[in-house]
C-alpha cells in the first residue's frame, strides 16, 4: 500500500484505507445475504437425501447397513445418516460452483443469455454455501463419533470425535485412514481459497487467481474422498457410476478453459512465442492440458467399461438388516 502513496503535500494513505476495509467487509455481508436462497436450497436437498438415506436403512436396502452391518438402526445413528447427506450435498454445491468457475474464466458466458455480474455472484454464493455444508458434514461426524463412545467419559469422547474428524492421520480405522485426511484436506483448503476473494485487493489481484487456481484441487480432492469412503457409492453400480458420470462435464469445461482462456496472457501461443525464458512456462502450460486431456479420455473409458473402481456387491443382505431378521 505505501509504495503507492502519492508525494506529501498530494494526499494521504490514510482515507484509502478506511474506504476499502468496510467496502470489503460489505461485499463479504452482501455475498452472505445473498447465499441466503441458495443455502435455503441446499437445505432442502439435505433433508430430502436424509429422508432417503433413513427410509432405506428402515426397509434394510442402505448400502451403509450393508458395508457396516451394526448400523441397522436409523433412530440411533440418524447423525451419521445426517452426516452423509450433508456431505452429497455439499458435493452437489461444489460441483455447481466449480462449474460456474470454469464458465466464468473459460470462453466466457455471455452465450448462455445471462450478465457476468449474475454469474460471478452465483459463483460465490454456492461457494460460500458449499463451505457451510462441507463444515456440516464433519461436525456431524464428530457429533455421532462422541455418541458412539458411551463406554468413555465425556472429555475423552469429546477428544476423540473432534481428533477423528479433524487432525489429520489420528482416525486409524480401515479405509478412513486414507479417505478421511483427503476430506480434511479438501475441508481445510476451500475455506482460505474461498475466502481469498474478500482480501485479494490486500494480496494482490495476480496472487489471489493464482492461489484460487486450486480450487480444482479441493474438487478432486472431496470427488476422491467420496469414491473411497462413500458407502451409498461403495459398490459397483448405478450410483458410482453417475458419480463418474458428472466428472465428465468438469473435465471437459476445464479442458475447454485451459484451451481458450478468457485472460491472453493464458494463452497457450507458438512454443517460440516468449523465447527461451518462457520456454519452461509454455511447456508447464502444454503439460497441464496434456494431463486435462487425458484425465476426461480416462473418465470416458470409466464410464463406458462400467469399471469404477467400486467393490463386489455382496451376494446375500447381511444378517443384521431389517428385513433379514424377519426372514430369520
Amino acid at each position: 500500500m505505501l509504495r503507492d502513496a502519492p508525494p506529501d503535500g498530494e494526499g494521504t494513505t490514510a482515507e484509502p484505507e478506511r474506504d476499502r476495509r468496510p467496502a470489503d467487509r460489505i461485499a463479504l455481508r452482501a455475498d452472505l445475504r445473498a447465499a441466503v436462497p441458495d443455502a435455503a436450497a441446499a437445505l432442502v436437498v439435505t433433508a430430502a437425501v436424509f429422508v432417503l438415506l433413513y427410509v432405506r436403512m428402515d426397509d434394510g436396502s442402505s448400502d451403509t447397513v450393508s458395508v457396516m452391518p451394526f448400523m441397522n438402526d436409523s433412530r440411533t445413528y440418524w447423525m451419521y445418516l445426517l452426516s452423509q447427506a450433508f456431505g452429497w450435498s455439499g458435493l452437489l454445491w461444489a460441483w455447481g460452483t466449480v462449474m460456474l468457475g470454469l464458465v466464468l474464466s473459460g470462453p466466457g458466458p455471455a452465450k448462455l443469455g445471462v450478465r457476468r455480474a449474475v454469474w460471478e455472484r452465483w459463483h460465490r454464493t454456492t461457494s460460500l454455501t458449499t463451505m457451510a455444508l462441507m463444515a456440516a458434514h464433519a461436525l456431524l461426524f464428530a457429533a455421532e463419533l462422541v455418541r458412539y463412545e458411551t463406554d468413555l467419559g465425556w472429555l475423552d469422547r469429546l477428544w476423540g470425535g473432534f481428533a477423528d474428524s479433524f487432525v489429520p492421520g489420528w482416525y486409524d480405522s480401515g479405509t478412513g485412514r486414507t479417505a478421511i485426511p483427503i476430506g480434511q484436506g479438501a475441508l481445510y483448503l476451500a475455506v482460505p481459497l474461498g475466502l481469498l476473494f474478500y482480501v485479494r485487493h490486500r494480496i494482490g489481484a495476480n496472487t489471489w487467481r493464482r492461489l484460487h487456481r486450486f480450487v480444482i484441487v479441493i474438487y478432486v480432492l472431496s470427488v476422491w474422498h467420496t469414491l473411497l469412503y462413500g458407502t451409498n457409492v461403495w459398490y459397483d453400480g448405478w450410483p458410482r457410476t453417475v458419480l463418474w458420470l458428472l466428472q465428465l462435464p468438469i473435465a471437459g469445461l476445464l479442458l475447454l478453459r485451459l484451451l481458450r482462456p478468457a485472460r491472453r496472457a493464458e494463452r497457450l501461443g507458438a512454443p517460440t512465442r516468449g523465447g527461451a525464458a518462457d520456454a519452461p512456462r509454455w511447456a508447464g502450460r502444454a503439460l497441464g492440458r496434456l494431463v486435462v486431456a487425458a484425465v476426461a479420455v480416462g473418465l470416458v473409458a470409466v464410464v463406458a467399461s462400467g469399471h469404477d473402481g467400486g467393490r463386489a456387491r455382496p451376494a446375500e443382505p447381511p444378517a443384521t438388516a431389517p428385513h433379514a431378521q424377519q426372514a430369520e
